[in-house]
């Protein structure tokens, strides 16, 4: 997930009616969880904090609203829905804070309508850099208000900030730091007779083919939700385009490189190699992303690319019972390492022109305060892993991956945080004539991709 325009406003409202992926945002940026165990503030940010506090508690009444993007949890006590509103309430009693939650594509289509209008809500939820809905765009645009009086700075990683900053302040606060990676059935892989976890490309094929021979499908993916094809290109495109490139997109913008480079042609190469071998459910371009993920917790399916946002969804009960794993997916060729895709989370950010700024602050001090319940709410509930200084991991079943980001260094940030806002559109458009039978090649993806972003950029 992940940025997922810099556009100057009178381009940039064009920009806003595009649709993209709601969980993305950057990686390789030292956004790096320390798992101490223990939570800190400072005597300024406590001080800070308590003034909020004092504000917070006048006699006046105010409701919030707040607007974010998802599937509500399925153990009925989702955060934005029923515990936050709780327990701000508890907090601070003249506060009411009304929540909504929506589907991704429909979550993006309403926040930016609701800006532009001016009928935005207080609190919404904003991606990292470039993502569509992008921290840069939303704070060009005067749509989200600078945050650098909160106090809680010091205990968020730099990268995280960095991550959600336009010319140096920060303008949304990161809810964590995410992976991509492959959810795996571990019942079925025994059942295919996979012995090994497969460590590179060749070996993941070899997987998915013992899989299928089996009569079990490999690959649940929902391509009738475009931007579901991310979760997979940008785990290949971390190991095929970036490993020896790392500046790769900072060359791009500046006209140095190209989308049609031949890395990108073959990344989308080995994406396509996955349908022509028929390790991709069948039907895919009907499949929505909920469908996709039902037929993975019912067992129908194997593995399904995803992210760490979506932990609470592939690990509920379904249909079937049986052993979840999380790897990365290996597209690195044989005696090459695996790169993990990582990026900054999508997270809050406040309405700029709202009225009640100085209480939606007093809420966001309070959420981040490292102690308060509210902040130990958010940390249970949350499936990113933290940037908070001293949260622990939260989810045994990221742990592998999770290490390997700690300790071996080798990352690389969702692609689309560093494209305009149409680009990642583009590739999802044109890869679907592939799924759909057209005889597009990976070429023509590559070469689309490339001019729109020469088209888009142009304009930054």
């Amino acid at each position: 997930m992940k940025t997922r325009s810099k556009k100057r406003t009178g381009t940039l409202l064009l920009a806003l009616m595009l649709t993209l992926l709601a969980g993305c945002g950057s990686g390789n940026n030292g956004n790096q969880p320390a798992n101490n165990g223990n939570t800190s503030t400072t005597p300024e940010a406590e001080a800070t904090a308590a003034a909020a506090t004092d504000t917070a508690s006048s006699a006046k009444k105010v409701t919030l609203t707040m607007m974010v993007s998802g599937t509500k949890a399925p153990d009925g006590q989702d955060f934005a829905l029923d515990i936050m509103p709780k327990l701000v309430k508890e907090k601070f009693p003249n506060v009411t804070l009304e929540t909504s939650k929506l589907p991704d594509e429909q979550y993006f289509t309403s926040i930016r309508t609701k800006l532009a209008s001016g009928q935005g809500p207080d609190i919404y939820w904003v991606f990292p850099r470039n993502a569509s809905l992008g921290v840069l765009d939303m704070a060009k645009a005067g749509y989200a208000a600078d945050l650098s009086d909160l106090a809680f700075w010091d205990n968020i990683s730099q990268g995280a900030k960095e991550d959600m900053s336009y010319e140096g302040k920060p303008y949304g606060i990161a809810g964590g730091l995410d992976y991509l990676g492959v959810y795996y059935n571990q019942d079925l892989f025994k059942q295919a007779g996979i012995t090994e976890m497969p460590q590179d490309w060749p070996s993941f094929l070899e997987a998915c083919q013992k899989l299928k021979d089996a009569g079990i499908t490999p690959i649940s993916l929902a391509d009738k939700d475009p931007w579901f094809l991310q979760f997979g290109m940008y785990q290949i495109a971390a190991n095929v385009v970036y490993p020896d490139e790392m500046d790769f997109d900072t060359k791009l913008q500046a006209g140095e490189k190209s989308l049609s480079d031949p890395k990108w042609a073959a990344t989308i190469s080995k994406m396509k190699e996955l349908y022509d071998k028929g390790y991709v459910v069948k039907n895919s371009l009907g499949l929505g992303s909920a469908q996709a993920a039902q037929l993975f917790i019912d067992g129908k399916s194997a593995m399904i690319f995803d992210g760490t946002w979506d932990y609470a969804t592939l690990t509920a009960k379904g249909a079937a019972d049986f052993t979840r794993g999380f790897f990365s997916l290996p597209a690195n060729e044989a005696g090459q390492p695996t790169y993990v895709s990582a990026a900054t989370a999508a997270g809050f950010a406040l309405n700029a022109k709202s009225e009640n700024l100085d209480v939606a602050k007093e809420v966001m001090n309070y959420l981040f305060d490292g102690q308060s319940d509210l902040f130990k709410a958010w940390t249970g509930a949350n499936s990113s892993i933290s940037v908070y200084k001293g949260v622990a991991l939260n989810h045994e079943l990221f742990k592998e991956v999770n290490d390997s980001y700690l300790n071996n260094g080798k990352s690389v940030y969702f692609p689309n945080q560093m494209w305009p806002t149409g680009v990642a559109e583009e590739m999802e458009a044109k890869f679907a004539e592939i799924i759909g039978g057209r005889k597009t090649t990976p070429e023509q993806v590559t070469e689309a991709m490339d001019a729109k972003f020469k088209e888009l950029w142009k304009n930054k």
